[in-house]
């Protein structure tokens, strides 16, 4: 009868040693991910700018000036349409990359490797990589655009108002399509080969194929590829910043851009908090929303 009690008073120290041996890990995530939450929600109640140092209670007067900043909403504007349209040239031209290297080619790893370059590259350098090959004077763009054209062609790629969205653009679907494109081959590496014969066999054309085997087989892969890339697009800021420093006025300021501005050219502290809350908050209703419809999904 002794033996009971004893056993359980055996695993129960098993068990507080067990977390024991994970506090010290919990105890540093909590620190280095809890306490800059909680640090930036503070701040963004009290008025720290470059004249004041008020660090007590100030109520909701920066959330309220949120709602009547119209530069905020541009840039917020500017970047949920850069993402809209990002995204989808990313994920297509990473698709078709991928199934193109689903085929049998020469020097198949080699490229595969050169193509990933990009990818592995900082976004800051890339950015400053693009703004000199986009250069009016010296970039090697408008030189080969000239050389077609038959004549000499100058575009202010970085300057005018109508070039500077495709210009960056082209920057980050140049660095970013590799990651779709590697994340889309394994997954379609992975997709049951006896299905698309028995496919092929029934006489199913391309897109029966695609939408009934290929998509959901590939489905669960695409959806974290395209959620880390619409995170990360939303919150862009390297390469903006090396081309174009969100100009020609703020024709390119995206809120990532909006917040470092303000904190650090403004020194609004305050008001860059609430500002980098709103994103946190954004983001947050946005992550949760497609979990819960993959979830409803399956």
């Amino acid at each position: 009868m002794d033996k009971v009690p004893a056993a359980i008073s055996v695993g129960q120290g098993q068990r507080t040693f067990k977390y024991l041996l994970i506090a010290p890990a919990i105890l540093l995530l909590l620190l280095i991910g809890l306490y800059p939450f909680i640090k930036l929600l503070v701040v963004s109640f009290q008025n720290i700018t470059m004249f004041d140092d008020i660090r007590t209670f100030q109520g909701f007067i920066h959330y309220q000036r949120l709602f009547e900043d119209a530069r905020l909403w541009e840039s917020l504007l500017h970047t949920v349409l850069f993402t809209i349209v990002a995204l989808p040239i990313e994920l297509v031209l990473g698709y078709l990359l991928a199934l193109l290297f689903l085929q049998k080619l020469p020097f198949k790893q080699f490229l595969v490797a050169t193509i990933l370059l990009p990818t592995v590259i900082a976004p800051i350098v890339a950015g400053s990589t693009w703004r000199l090959m986009l250069d009016q004077r010296f970039g090697p763009i408008n030189q080969i655009i000239s050389w077609l054209a038959g004549g000499e062609v100058k575009l202010l790629w970085t300057v005018d108002p109508l070039l500077v969205w495709p210009a960056i653009l082209i920057a980050e679907i140049w660095q970013w399509t590799p990651f779709m494109f590697l994340i889309l081959l394994a997954a379609l590496s992975n997709v049951d080969q006896e299905q698309l014969e028995a496919a092929e066999i029934d006489g199913a054309s391309r897109w029966m194929t695609f939408r009934k085997i290929i998509l959901p087989a590939i489905a669960p892969v695409m959806f974290i590829a395209v959620l880390i890339r619409a995170l990360d697009l939303f919150r862009v800021f390297d390469v903006i910043w090396t081309m174009t420093q969100g100009g020609p006025g703020t024709r390119t300021e995206t809120i990532s851009i909006y917040a470092y501005q303000t904190a650090f050219r403004e020194f609004e502290i305050s008001y860059s908090a609430a500002i980098a809350f709103l994103v946190i908050f954004l983001l947050t209703i946005v992550v949760v929303a497609a979990l819960r419809r993959v979830e409803v999904a399956r």
